[in-house]
């Protein structure tokens, strides 16, 4: 039997650098079952600490939910046989989740510091920025507590 390695989460998320940082987001429903999905996720710095993290964007209301009940997240990278995963608590930033250190314009850039942090490009930040908006994205960012891969 072989142990996990500790790696970091640049190196997690090196892993998923050619699909744009697909990874599999796990939380944890009230009733203690996992709800997983597949999202986009990049590694930044926090905007209010400069601690690294691992940040996505959600919506919709079952994600946002669980992580506004239960903030304990695990995302999973992966390329062929090689994974990673980090594992910590997510903090909410959005709309429908505010934060003493985030304004709406900042919310806009982080937004968009996110998507491009996962890879993602676009050709109309405009367009992107009013969606955003209307679908009341929510930026999850995830302190790592543990990093490990096989």
């Amino acid at each position: 039997m072989t142990s996990a390695a500790t790696i970091t989460v640049h190196e997690a998320a090196s892993l998923s650098s050619d699909e744009r940082g697909l990874v599999v987001v796990s939380t944890l429903r009230a009733n203690g079952t996992i709800q997983s999905s597949l999202v986009n996720a990049g590694v930044l710095a926090h905007p209010a600490t400069g601690e690294t993290i691992l940040a996505l964007v959600a919506s919709g209301p079952v994600k946002l939910a669980n992580l506004r009940a239960r903030p304990q997240v695990t995302a999973t990278f992966r390329n062929g046989w090689q994974w990673a995963a980090v594992e910590g608590r997510a903090e909410l930033a959005g709309p429908d989740d505010h934060q003493p250190w985030l304004d709406a314009e900042g919310l806009r850039l982080l937004l968009r510091a996110i998507f491009t942090a996962a890879g993602g490009e676009h050709d109309d930040w405009d367009e992107y920025d009013r969606e955003m908006a209307e679908q009341r994205r929510a930026a999850v960012l995830i302190r790592p507590d543990r990093v490990y891969s096989n």
